[in-house]
């Protein structure tokens, strides 16, 4: 059975693979900022039959809010309820630590880009909502506006 687990310095390289083999989501450069990212801020991992097969990096933007920066689950195991196991996990972490609002930035529908259809639902069913579309974001790719999404979370405290 999956378990949810903070993630470590040893986890880096494998999350970088996992984005590496999702090239229909992630650029040539992001490995390197998933590797980076992790060691700067942490995050979780999903751990499924040994091994790690999803994870999130989240930096904390003050006491009470957060950006989920990266998040994926492997190519073979897409589907399966791993993507949403870990982000709810991380969002109670994060609900139990003071952070009432968490951000999170993806690819807008007005780029007509399909494989990002799924990933903008599957934000939305997690409680997500659309703020704004930043056209274009600063560090993105030229025609690929962002979609600004955020969720606010219950305070615990």
């Amino acid at each position: 059975m999956a378990s949810v687990r903070a993630a470590t310095a040893q986890d880096a390289v494998t999350c970088a693979a996992i984005v590496a083999g999702l090239s229909d989501f992630f650029t040539d450069d992001v490995p390197g900022k998933v590797r980076s990212d992790l060691r700067d801020h942490g995050g979780w991992v999903i751990d499924d039959a040994g091994g790690v097969v999803g994870f999130a990096i989240v930096q904390r933007r003050g006491m009470r809010a957060a950006e989920i920066l990266w998040a994926a689950v492997a190519a073979d195991r897409r589907g399966a309820g791993l993507g949403t196991r870990l982000v709810n996990h991380v969002l109670d972490e994060l609900s139990a630590d003071g952070v009432q609002i968490v951000e999170v930035k993806t690819l807008d529908p007005s780029a007509g880009y399909a494989p990002y259809d799924a990933t903008r639902a599957f934000w939305l069913a997690r409680g997500f909502i659309q703020l704004d579309t930043i056209d274009p974001l600063p560090g993105w790719p030229p025609g690929n506006p962002a979609a600004i999404l955020a969720v606010a979370l219950a305070p615990t405290r």
